[in-house]
């Protein structure tokens, strides 16, 4: 694989300096961009390409077709990427100039969230086409994952009924660690709310003066987020959330010990001093296969230098919960809509976003073939194992396509997804090809 090394670097530093940063207006151009730089790369390693329009940021198409009769695999990417500032803390000067470490270590914004998984997949298509039998490959690449997919169904409506595939691949995923290559089959849900509470029409009232009297919106809302969950356990309290929770069995349990998933490593990875649970399985359980209850921020109150007493008029606290398997995102919307309305009725209660959790297969046809590319390429059977995080489009797509998900990712926990110093590297990518391929041509027998 090294003699494609110049070639895939060259190829990830056209799409990660180019800053498609989905949540900013003032990158739009730049979206577009990455997008048509992408479909350059796919015609020139054979693909057709397609930009597709959506209404919003657009999608590319790319299709390595090898015969009509032959099954069809897609394969799911994102190319666009969260903001990035090197001010925040980088240790290279622009977060979107690739700089490359003798190591064969790639830092960039978007680098292993999800350019260079995407362009792994990418080179392994275009070695299975050219060297002919191959299945007809086909790669759905938007550039809106990272804001939730909105017009992602859009996209979707455009693949002709003839061009389904049979199954869709997403590389979007993490290992458990550097050594043990991962197959995630769940995904948690989201649900995403606003608290806002306010108290006084005017601005802030002096506390000498009206502290005792005026109501605190700023408190009221860090109690009542109080009484949704411990926030020291983290068990969730509003009524009615937890009842149709679907627990994993004792086989997905198994599983998840046998990845050698460990606190220290998690620890490590993330930057975590302090944790709920140090026992390895029932911290597991908390990431991937329980729901939570977070509070993001609490605004409203001062927050300059120094203190200001003086009692805030208003506040709004931003809040999330992750839903596992069974949990309806409306039903445990309207859950807690009921509890509000009980112990807080005077707080307005505003629903942003939500998403069905999913749960896709542990094993038959195209998740024994993934798991053997994996061992393939890595040495290593894969462990099955669930992702904590969301990625609208994998619902989206189950339920416009109605084929198979499975989920073949190449990113590992010290690449900072979303991070500072976002990395991959070649010791991944290369292999990474190699899997696609040795999946591709599983797939053509």
């Amino acid at each position: 694989m090294d003699n494609l090394r110049p070639e895939y670097e060259a190829a990830l530093r056209t799409l990660v300096e180019t800053p498609s940063v989905s949540s900013d207006p003032a990158h739009a151009e730049d979206c577009r961009r990455v997008a048509e730089r992408a479909a350059d790369l796919g015609r020139c390693m054979g693909a057709k390409a397609d930009i597709i329009e959506t209404g919003g940021h657009p999608g590319l198409r790319l299709r390595f077709d090898s015969s009509p009769g032959a099954p069809i695999v897609a394969v799911y990417n994102h190319l666009d990427v969260q903001p990035a500032a090197a001010r925040d803390g980088w240790s290279i000067p622009d977060a979107f100039r690739l700089e490359i470490r003798p190591g064969g270590e790639y830092i960039a914004r978007g680098t292993t969230d999800d350019k260079g998984p995407a362009l792994s997949a990418l080179f392994a298509a275009a070695r299975v086409h050219a060297a002919g039998g191959g299945p007809n490959i086909h790669f759905y690449w938007e550039v809106e994952e990272e804001i939730g997919s909105p017009n992602f169904p859009v996209y979707l409506g455009a693949i002709p009924a003839a061009e389904r595939p049979e199954v869709v691949v997403v590389s979007d995923t993490i290992w458990v660690d550097s050594e043990t290559p991962a197959m995630p089959y769940g995904l948690r849900g989201m649900l995403t709310f606003f608290l806002r509470l306010e108290a006084a029409s005017g601005g802030p009232t002096h506390s000498g003066l009206t502290g005792g009297l005026a109501r605190n919106p700023f408190a009221e809302l860090a109690d009542l987020v109080s009484r949704c969950a411990d926030a020291r356990t983290g068990e969730i309290l509003v009524p009615g959330v937890m009842d149709d929770v679907q627990l994993p069995s004792e086989a997905e349990k198994a599983d998840f010990v046998r990845s050698g998933w460990t606190t220290e490593a998690f620890r490590a990875a993330h930057g975590l001093r302090l944790l709920r649970s140090d026992d390895p399985l029932n911290a597991m359980l908390r990431i991937w296969a329980r729901p939570t209850f977070e509070v993001h921020g609490i605004s409203g109150g001062y927050t300059g230098p120094g203190i200001m007493t003086a009692v805030p008029p208003r506040a709004e606290a931003k809040c999330s919960m992750r839903l596992v398997p069974n949990q309806d995102p409306e039903r445990v919307f309207q859950c807690v809509r009921r509890f509000v309305a009980e112990i807080h009725p005077e707080v307005d209660l505003e629903l942003e976003a939500c998403l069905r959790p999913f749960l896709g297969p542990r094993s038959g046809t195209y998740a024994d073939a993934a798991s053997a590319a994996m061992k393939h390429a890595f040495g290593r059977k894969p462990t099955f194992i669930r992702e904590g995080g969301s990625i609208g489009a994998v619902l989206q797509m189950e339920e416009a396509l109605g084929v198979p998900i499975v989920f073949m990712g190449l990113s590992l926990p010290e690449h900072h997804y979303h991070g500072i110093d976002e990395n991959y590297s070649w010791s991944q990518a290369g292999r990474g090809i190699q899997m696609f391929e040795h999946f591709f041509r599983g797939m053509a027998d």
